[in-house]
């Protein structure tokens, strides 16, 4: 599947916002909106103008869309799918973008960015209910175990790299982790105000796609 692989931080300066796209880098002093907190190019350190309230819907669109690392067309399906349901859209999208099973593989701590979730996933380390699932858009259930193939707990990621911050790692509240087992499971819905998704970025992501 198609991805963008182009700057990571590049893309929080522009919007003038941390996403923490980048791990523990987006963490530490070393993070391009600490030492470059303006947009890049040559035009980057003038003061911004008011923004129009299309660059606002748009701006809250692409902030969305890459803290999750989609592209448009996924995105837009997920928003579209969402708003013509006869459920409340806010939460139908937040539903389909938290049950992903990259972000899932995130939430529970087993990668440090998502980028590096879907990896897993696409590689093939990940499991969901004891079975090998390589998809990293597959919508993870309430109730479903996710896990790690036995073969991959021994390669040098999870037998040396990922323990780094594992155990310290503190899920969200719709997600149980084993520590112990290196499993989590998916207990319920996110709930909107620990997913670091604003409301009003909903709606004017919405406003959007309905021009």
């Amino acid at each position: 599947m198609a991805r963008y692989t182009g700057p990571r931080e590049k893309i929080e300066r522009r919007l003038g916002e941390k996403l923490f796209l980048k791990g523990d880098r987006s963490h530490s002093q070393k993070s391009a909106m600490v030492k470059k907190p303006y947009p890049p190019g040559i035009h980057g350190q003038k003061r911004p103008g008011k923004l129009s309230e299309y660059g606002q819907q748009l701006k809250s669109k692409q902030k969305v869309k890459n803290v999750y690392r989609l592209l448009e067309k996924q995105f837009k399906n997920y928003i579209k799918s969402s708003v013509i349901s006869k459920k409340s859209p806010y939460e139908l999208i937040i539903n389909k973008l938290e049950h992903r099973l990259d972000n899932v593989v995130f939430r529970s701590g087993l990668a440090q960015s998502r980028d590096q979730a879907r990896q897993l996933v696409n590689h093939g380390h990940i499991t969901v209910n004891g079975k090998k699932v390589s998809i990293a858009s597959y919508q993870v259930a309430i109730g479903d175990t996710i896990g790690v193939r036995e073969v991959s707990k021994k390669s040098l990621y999870f037998s040396s790299l990922m323990p780094q911050w594992f155990k310290s790692y503190e899920a969200p509240s719709w997600i149980t982790v084993d520590k112990d087992k290196v499993t989590s499971v998916m207990k319920g819905h996110p709930i909107a105000e620990e997913t670091g998704i604003r409301t009003d970025d909903l709606q004017s992501i919405i406003e959007f796609y309905s021009r």
